[in-house]
């Protein structure tokens, strides 16, 4: 009889335990940021058909939902002007959930490899410029963070490991530098809370970060991202299942790229990719176009590779930023080391927070865009070369340009000489009589004492003349 009583207490427990399942989300937790002035999804499990009431503090407004036949709930709720912090109450008919020091701003994603995900103190023996500058002046609440853990899966998770955190000291230095120094300049200037989910993974191809179903329409890319030599972060789809799938449902203005360095054996589809990939991010993050920033690859030597395929990955990041709608590429070609991972991390995420500055957020008189070639003309022995993006003209700060060089017909470079000039460039060199086309940085590890910029500091795209974008 005892036995039995000792049974029925035990399964009274364990049934209520079971029962016990209101849950949310791991990234709807106290002190993130949530995009204003939008609608939100607030999500989680609970027991089949429960009854769930979302109130948020910003509003008098009680939404109510029915968790479906496997306990799954969500909610859409509208965001006001930035703002906080505030509290989200989740609740059912026997349990409640209280997030806390909630607040209203902007998000972004920061996502890619190694180079998105270098934080501030750096990696071993590789440092990030203004690193103890950045921890010292790094306490800002109105500056949140998530980051992402690593996780590969073979099939699509619903849930991340993560919290969110303040910026202080010790929680920027673990952090994306490119992610953190882009929210400190964005915060400084909007004057609103910023929060920022990084997701990034060292060594990857382009082809772990999207859907299985996507990356099977490219055999190539497919077949070079499933072999067995490749660790399970990289093949297809395993990252996107693992630390993208489960944030779908958080809302965000816009995404910030860096990958490619994973890629450059094989960069023939790189632009289709990196579209393909975007519009499936967009359809599943299911608010609209949003902005996607990317950073075209440093200079490196790439030794393991053929020198010639990191200028054509270069070209392929070029062609994807003026296919994919709504995006913006900066360039890295001036900020290269013969590390993988430069040091001036700050003077990448400037140049990314200036672009979203100006095309995302309106800022006026801010010339963001670098200079692109834009033409060619054959003049005597010497070539002019026009520029998009260059309305006052071009500068090489007094520095020696010497990556630029001239070939004739038989496609045989010359280093070159040139002249800036009211149109752009005068490029010449004596060993080509009849120029045919100009290249410029357009190698791996550009070796040069400077490089060209427009008169705002922009660096001029690298570029080849004969291959403009084919």
């Amino acid at each position: 009889m005892k036995s039995k009583i000792v049974s029925l207490i035990i399964a009274f427990f364990v049934f209520g335990i079971i029962q016990a399942q209101l849950k949310v989300a791991p990234i709807l937790s106290d002190n993130m940021v949530l995009q204003r002035n939008t609608e939100v999804k607030i999500w989680g499990t609970a027991n089949p058909n429960d009854k769930i009431s979302v109130k948020v503090g910003w509003s008098k407004e009680t939404i109510k939902v029915v968790s479906d036949n496997i306990g799954q709930w969500l909610a859409i709720v509208k965001t006001n002007e930035a703002g906080g912090p505030y509290i989200i109450k989740i609740s059912s008919a026997k349990e409640s959930i209280l997030i806390q020091n909630i607040l209203l701003g902007e998000v972004w994603l920061c996502s890619g490899q190694s180079n998105m995900e270098m934080p501030v103190l750096g990696y071993n023996n590789q440092p990030v410029n203004g690193a103890l500058d950045a921890l010292y002046e790094a306490d800002n609440d109105n500056i949140r963070l998530f980051k992402v853990k690593l996780v590969a899966s073979p099939e699509p998770k619903t849930e991340c490991e993560g919290a969110w955190v303040s910026a202080n000291t010790e929680t920027v230095g673990k952090f994306s530098a490119i992610g953190y120094f882009y929210a400190k300049m964005l915060q400084q200037k909007l004057k609103v809370p910023v929060g920022m989910v990084y997701s990034a993974w060292g060594g990857t191809r382009i082809e772990a970060w999207m859907k299985k179903e996507i990356v099977q329409k490219f055999p190539k890319p497919y077949e070079l991202s499933t072999k067995e030599m490749l660790t399970n972060h990289n093949k297809a789809a395993n990252l996107y299942n693992g630390m993208i799938a489960p944030i779908t449902n958080y809302s965000i203005k816009g995404a910030l790229w860096y990958q490619g360095e994973g890629n450059i054996d094989y960069p023939k589809e790189y632009a289709d990719l990196m579209k393909a990939m975007v519009e499936g991010w967009r359809t599943d993050f299911g608010v609209g176009q949003f902005p996607f920033y990317f950073v075209q690859l440093a200079s490196y030597p790439y030794a393991w590779v053929n020198p010639k395929l990191a200028p054509m990955m270069r070209d392929q990041q070029t062609k994807a930023s003026m296919e994919i709608p709504n995006a913006g590429m900066v360039t890295a070609i001036d900020q290269g080391d013969v590390i993988i991972h430069p040091a001036e991390k700050q003077t990448i995420a400037k140049r990314l927070a200036y672009m979203a500055l100006g095309q995302t957020y309106g800022l006026k008189g801010l010339p963001y865009k670098s200079p692109a070639f834009k033409a060619i003309q054959l003049k005597d022995t010497a070539a002019i070369i026009t520029f998009d993006n260059a309305e006052l003209g071009l500068t090489s700060f007094g520095k020696d340009v010497e990556c630029i060089e001239i070939a004739g017909q038989d496609s045989v470079f010359h280093q070159a000489q040139l002249k800036i000039i009211k149109e752009g460039l005068q490029v010449w060199s004596s060993q080509v009589k009849t120029p045919a086309m100009v290249r410029y940085a357009y190698s791996s590890f550009p070796k040069t004492k400077g490089f060209l910029y427009s008169t705002a500091g922009n660096p001029v795209l690298p570029f080849n003349t004969n291959n403009w974008l084919k």
